[in-house]
């Protein structure tokens, strides 16, 4: 099935674009909510396998992918509003919601605001709260970064005028990853395509630091994001690589031992986006416990 096949929008005060990788419509639907600066381009590897259980849909956020700004708020709050009306307008409820990064924490904000529109969770290296560590040194420049109006603007600018759309997929992957060797040539050769379609779109760069810098604050404040985990009281499945430099293992293990019930699986050797770089594992690892969980 082609990609263009699957591309759909909706108008939710706004174009939203989202891919729909079909599946049967006799169980319960699965959403993927992609992270900061990511897209529906992320889900590619692993969505035709996931609809062989349920229907399947990838939104784009707002101010990600396909879905322009438009004048749009791209802060997490926003998107998590968002989220909820494309689950209740176009993928149908209760849904398994599966969030990577910064779609894990809107994800378990969605669940506590709206529990009865979701199933269950998939938290793929969620952003939440861990413990006090020393941040990778680059990830801690680039947020420093985006904190500092004007300076922030400047530098994204400046890294699409120095990069090219295949560079800025490189650079991307290099963080995101522990190998980017691993990655799909051909799922490169897509996000490279989105990043060439995203180059000119006006707005990107103030959407994206809206939702990073929303995304910081809600790290900050945790208190805030812990209550809205400790609500969660759906089967919750945690997956995590244990190379990620973003998010660290630490996190997720803190995480699982502060909540249980939540079952967690580490990947050796993956880095932030395991549904790109280990999408086997990815797979399996959902297939299992999707399989002992009662989804409908």
């Amino acid at each position: 099935m082609s990609v263009a096949s699957l591309s759909r929008t909706v108008d939710l005060d706004g174009h939203v674009h989202y891919l729909d990788f079909g599946g049967p419509d006799d169980s319960t639907p699965v959403v993927l909510v992609h992270g900061l600066g990511g897209s529906h381009a992320n889900w590619l590897g692993v969505g035709p396998s996931l609809a062989e259980g349920g229907r399947v849909y990838a939104p784009d956020l707002a101010g990600h992918g396909l879905t322009f700004p438009d004048h749009r708020r791209s802060d997490v709050d926003s998107n998590q509003r968002l989220l909820d009306r494309f689950l209740r307008e176009v993928s149908g409820t209760p849904v398994v919601l599966v969030g990577n990064s910064m779609g894990g924490m809107i994800s378990i904000l969605q669940t506590w605001r709206n529990p009865d529109t979701v199933r269950a969770l998939v938290l793929v290296d969620p952003a939440v709260p861990g413990p006090r560590q020393r941040p990778d040194g680059k990830v801690a420049r680039n947020f420093l970064t985006y904190s500092l109006p004007g300076l922030a603007n400047a530098a994204l600018a400046a890294r699409r005028r120095r990069l090219a759309p295949a560079e800025q997929v490189a650079e991307v992957l290099d963080l995101t990853c522990a190998d980017p060797g691993r990655v799909d040539p051909e799922l490169v050769d897509r996000l490279v395509e989105l990043a060439d379609r995203r180059q000119h779109v006006r707005g990107i760069d103030a959407a994206f630091l809206d939702a990073a810098r929303s995304l910081l604050l809600h790290l900050v404040r945790r208190v805030h994001l812990e209550e809205a985990m400790r609500s969660v009281s759906v089967p919750v499945l945690l997956l995590q690589g244990d190379r990620d430099r973003l998010v660290p293992a630490a996190t997720a293990v803190q995480t699982a031992a502060t909540h249980p019930d939540w079952e967690l699986h580490v990947a050796e050797g993956v880095g932030h986006v395991p549904m790109l770089e280990a999408p086997e594992w990815f797979l399996a690892t959902y297939r299992d416990w999707r399989a002992r969980v009662d989804l409908g």
